[in-house]
């Protein structure tokens, strides 16, 4: 019941809300991702224009975009996500792309005839260095769900890191584990391997450092939720090599952290309260949309194939919804 009055609360919020399903710029490079549009600022002195992400109100669900966006979506990753990385920068974890989260950096010019304005991109926008992405997706896991949970239950490990015998669904690990994925192209599913084969890929001195930097990130952020009443299961992170004026990645000073982190996006949130293992946990995520987009393909009206269906209203409220709680508990704003 308080979901539902919860979902009912957002309707009129929801309304007024401005809605960015897509950006229009003039800028170079524009490149659209599941739910961010990535562009490349002009040159500054002696090296690469930083890239400009836009986080749109587009919200996706095995691995295919919906056509119906969630009013406000965009802004509310971008203010967990920038209240994250100052968390890390804070800590001196490991250095980070950000260089500002201020639209009014973005050029005049990148407005001249474009649809999009300047305040369609308030509070949506993280100016980063330029980066080599490394293509490896740095999984933590610090409780046994989804993909890890369905390979503990074959072969009593998750990507190789062998687990004691006899766990249950969703509970808590006797310590994070960090479990790398092939990061691959939209539409494509990552695939789970083993840190070995990630090193064979990408090196194995990156991937040390990859680890270190993951499981420290993920240890202190998790600790700070649990504080706040939110359990972080699990979560992804993305790390490049910034580029030189040549636009070569500066390899030997080591990855930095990209792109976007510890949002329900990218992060499996559970609230602490009602926390029980052995069945599925509730979601501060997509639980109302995949739960949605699961009783259409058991009824035969969707295949989870693109394109994907226009979603309900009280879908997307209670979507909504859960993200703003999540905001809320975790950056206190």
């Amino acid at each position: 019941m308080g979901d539902v009055l919860a979902c009912t609360a957002y309707a009129g919020h929801m309304a007024h809300e401005s809605t960015v399903f897509s950006t229009d710029l003039r800028l170079a490079g524009r490149r659209q991702g599941k739910v961010r549009d990535v562009y490349e600022m002009p040159p500054g002195q002696g090296g690469p224009g930083p890239l400009l992400i836009v986080a749109s109100d587009r919200i996706s669900a095995f691995d295919v975009v919906m056509p119906t966006p969630i009013p406000g979506k965009g802004r509310l990753l971008t203010r967990m996500s920038r209240f994250w990385f100052q968390f890390v920068e804070q800590r001196r974890v490991c250095p980070t792309h950000v260089l500002s989260f201020d639209a009014s950096e973005v050029p005049d010019a990148a407005f001249a005839g474009a649809t999009t304005t300047r305040a369609d991109l308030v509070d949506r926008v993280t100016i980063g260095k330029r980066c080599r992405v490394i293509p490896i997706e740095c999984v933590v896991r610090g409780y046994v769900e989804g993909s890890g949970w369905k390979d503990y239950q074959r072969t009593g490990s998750i990507c190789g890191v062998s687990l004691p015998p006899g766990l249950k669904q969703c509970q808590r690990l006797p310590e994070p584990i960090f479990t790398p994925a092939t990061k691959e192209e939209q539409g494509v599913h990552d695939e789970n391997v083993t840190f070995d084969e990630a090193a064979r890929r990408v090196g194995r001195d990156v991937m040390e450092t990859l680890r270190r930097f993951s499981l420290a990130i993920y240890t202190q952020a998790a600790a700070h939720a649990l504080s706040r009443g939110i359990i972080i299961a699990d979560t992804k992170f993305e790390f490049g090599f910034e580029l030189d004026a040549r636009g070569q990645a500066m390899v030997d000073r080591g990855p930095i952290l990209i792109d976007e982190i510890l949002t329900p996006d990218s992060s499996r949130f559970w609230p602490v309260a009602g926390y029980e293992p052995g069945r599925a946990q509730r979601s501060f995520d997509k639980q109302f949309l995949r739960e949605y987009l699961e009783s259409l393909v058991a009824s035969g009206s969707w295949n989870k194939q693109a394109p994907g269906p226009a979603l309900p209203l009280e879908v997307a409220e209670a979507t909504r919804a859960k993200y703003d709680e999540a905001a809320r508990l975790l950056t206190n704003s």
